[in-house]
């Protein structure tokens, strides 16, 4: 008789994947490198288009297929077609930061019925348009506030925060500087 084993999920996670996915990189930690790349193309106006086709994960080429789009609002010489920049920057930080609270939730075996979080930060489109010195062209400061909700504690939604913002790669880079390299080819 062949007994069927039923993988234990929690906030549709699989821990089990997930253990087996941590053992792993443990064992060689090649296999915790990931690379993602972006392709972004001017389409008119204030208006990009972003693609994505594939990343690699622990020298694995992984295909992918997205578009992202970008423009700005009518006020700042776009179209109003798409979030701009920084609504999409504030998006990455959220979506990262939300995959992180399903998972340290689960690992802890609570169970989320919600996870919103409310971001904002405010630019002086003087530094952007060069018109002071002393004002930079981007934020200072990023305010958020995360709404969890579901079978935890109190304490347990703490000890959940305090280790996404300890292990978001996304927190991560927008806290501190990281060295960018760009060039005209």
């Amino acid at each position: 008789m062949t007994e069927t084993l039923t993988r234990m999920t929690l906030n549709g996670i699989d821990l089990q994947a997930l253990e087996e996915t941590v053992e792993a990189i443990r064992r060689d930690p090649a296999a915790g490198l990931v690379e993602f790349r972006v392709k972004t193309q001017w389409t008119g106006r204030t208006r990009s288009e972003s693609r994505i086709e594939s990343c690699r994960i622990g020298g694995k080429e992984i295909a992918r297929r997205f578009k992202i789009v970008a423009d700005e609002p009518s006020q700042l010489l776009g179209n109003n077609s798409a979030p701009n920049p920084q609504e999409l920057l504030l998006s990455a930080l959220n979506a990262c930061m939300t995959v992180g609270y399903v998972a340290q939730a689960a690992v802890r075996g609570v169970a989320l019925d919600d996870i919103r979080i409310e971001t904002a930060g405010e630019l002086d489109l003087r530094g952007f348009l060069g018109l002071v010195d002393d004002v930079p062209p981007g934020y200072r400061r990023i305010e958020f506030v995360v709404h969890l909700e579901g079978d935890g504690t109190a304490d347990q939604y703490r000890e959940i925060h305090d280790a996404v913002i300890a292990s978001s790669p996304s927190f991560f880079n927008m806290t501190h500087a990281i060295e960018l390299n760009g060039r005209l080819a």
